[in-house]
């Protein structure tokens, strides 16, 4: 028997792992002069479209159990970026709300990912070849949720 499917150079798992990997510690410079880790940075730009979430909602636009989730938000609480308080209506709902401090960043990480993107370009990748390959990416985390 044959096991040419067990070869990495075989899946389309690896490459997106990879890749995934690389472009996380493309920004961590970029995220350490704010003091954030990129987990951190997604749950902000979550919350810096729509504030006042539940650790639930937050979950599922990132993709992530709760269980990986709420670790990561008592550290935020922690660094002062948000807060957590039981929903009045239901005490088994945990709200999550910027601070101050956690909206002031938003100024400072808008320039995030231009900088990612000026790297990438600088790279040989297009605009256009970016975007494809986002949307293709889009597509197949539609279809395995």
């Amino acid at each position: 028997m044959e096991y040419d499917q067990l070869k990495l150079e075989n899946q389309i798992c690896f490459p997106v792992y990879a890749a995934s990997r690389l472009i996380t510690r493309a920004y961590q410079p970029l995220l350490d002069e704010l003091g954030l880790t990129y987990p951190q940075y997604l749950v902000l730009m979550v919350l810096w479209e729509e504030d006042g979430l539940t650790v639930n909602a937050i979950a599922e636009k990132l993709i992530l159990n709760t269980n990986t989730l709420t670790p990561l938000l008592k550290r935020m609480e922690e660094n002062g970026l948000i807060q957590r308080q039981r929903s009045d209506q239901d005490e088994r709902r945990v709200m999550i709300t910027l601070t101050e401090s956690g909206t002031g960043l938003r100024h400072k990480a808008a320039l995030v990912p231009l900088k990612l993107m000026e790297g990438l370009s600088d790279s040989g990748l297009g605009a256009d070849e970016i975007l494809q390959m986002k949307k293709t990416l889009l597509e197949i985390i539609v279809l395995l949720k």
